[in-house]
């Protein structure tokens, strides 16, 4: 998953297994001297000071209500990214209600990693070239470049070149993203600065200093979650179902991220809309926020993978690792154990 500064590529998954013929493989990255984005670098270095003195408020004079705030804000963005731009539009693991397609857009608007579309195409094009110089964040670069490192520098030509033809017509389609997308730089600012900034200082008389950084200190933190899915859980931590690939499965970056850490099986059935095996609620969170979703009707057509499926991946493919915690966990459902699709519900 990847916040974006400007965005290029992508490709869509409905329902079949990654080829591994897209894989980086054991591809190493050319030598191009990269190019640095000046202007990126300056905003970065602003945010990030601006949050370490957001934290050190948080602890001397920031009231309570307004850390819990931030802390709320951090989660509802989360959402916009993991259950929105991410398994609901860039992998169409399940399908939403225009309710819920507005809620997750402002949750995602909130989030400020680009827009939906923006975001998916990216997102789209590191799962079919993943650990190539088409990837835009190749963890093959190593762990900055792969976290933040791409965002400060120009995008690699071949990026660009194969994102050309990626047709992004399935998210243009829908009027709630096509407005975000085209009056991004109206909304964005009102709903990731201005409003999580006027809340505290409204509702329990909060100083602006204090709201102001928190924010950033919020904005902050949430890039940096959303970027270890790109950096750590491509580096570390077992792969107990393809072990020829880089992705990992991260129990840290899955607590932080929303349940996005479990990142081996993701890149391995990327429409299954748990981005899990066992989409367990106490560590895949949107996992919980989507099940509920669907049990109010605003979310149908939960894409989820067989147990057989996974079995036979697993020994084929595997690094040996699921025996560790593997089939029959208590908090598997029944559903989960037979392979049916969750919640399956006609709009």
């Amino acid at each position: 998953m990847a916040p974006n500064l400007s965005s290029q590529t992508g490709i869509l998954f409905e329902g079949e297994e990654l080829i591994s013929e897209f894989s980086g493989g054991n591809q190493k990255p050319d030598n191009r001297k990269l190019k640095p984005v000046w202007r990126n670098i300056i905003l970065m270095g602003y945010l990030h000071l601006a949050a370490i003195y957001g934290c050190y408020l948080a602890f001397t004079s920031a009231k309570l209500a307004t850390t819990i705030f931030a802390f709320i804000m951090y989660q509802l963005s989360g959402l916009g990214i993991t259950a929105g731009a991410h398994r609901l539009w860039a992998h169409k693991s399940y399908k939403a209600k225009w309710p819920l397609r507005l809620m997750l857009t402002i949750f995602n608007t909130i989030a400020f990693q680009d827009a939906v579309v923006d975001w998916a195409r990216d997102h789209r094009v590191h799962h079919k070239f993943s650990e190539t110089d088409a990837d835009p964040h190749n963890a093959k670069r190593g762990f900055f470049f792969s976290h933040v490192g791409w965002l400060l520098c120009r995008k690699h030509p071949e990026v660009k070149q194969k994102g050309k033809g990626i047709d992004m017509s399935d998210l243009y389609a829908d009027p709630i993203l096509k407005f975000q997308k085209d009056y991004y730089l109206m909304v964005m600012p009102i709903f990731c600065f201005l409003i999580p900034t006027w809340v505290p200082m409204y509702f329990w008389g909060e100083t602006f200093k204090n709201a102001f950084f928190m924010n950033l200190l919020r904005y902050a933190w949430a890039l940096n979650v959303t970027w270890l899915v790109n950096s750590a859980a491509h580096m570390f931590g077992d792969k107990p179902y393809d072990k020829y690939i880089n992705p990992a499965e991260n129990l840290s970056v899955a607590l932080l991220a929303l349940g996005e850490g479990w990142h081996n099986y993701h890149h391995t059935f990327p429409w299954d809309y748990k981005t899990a095996e066992l989409g367990k609620y106490s560590v895949n969170l949107t996992c919980l926020f989507i099940d509920l979703m669907a049990k109010i009707g605003w979310a149908y057509d939960l894409k989820t993978v067989s147990e057989d499926m996974v079995r036979k991946r697993v020994e084929r493919t595997g690094d040996g690792s699921h025996e560790l915690w593997g089939w029959g966990d208590k908090d598997q459902s029944e559903e989960e154990r037979t392979g049916a699709l969750i919640l399956n519900k006609q709009d």
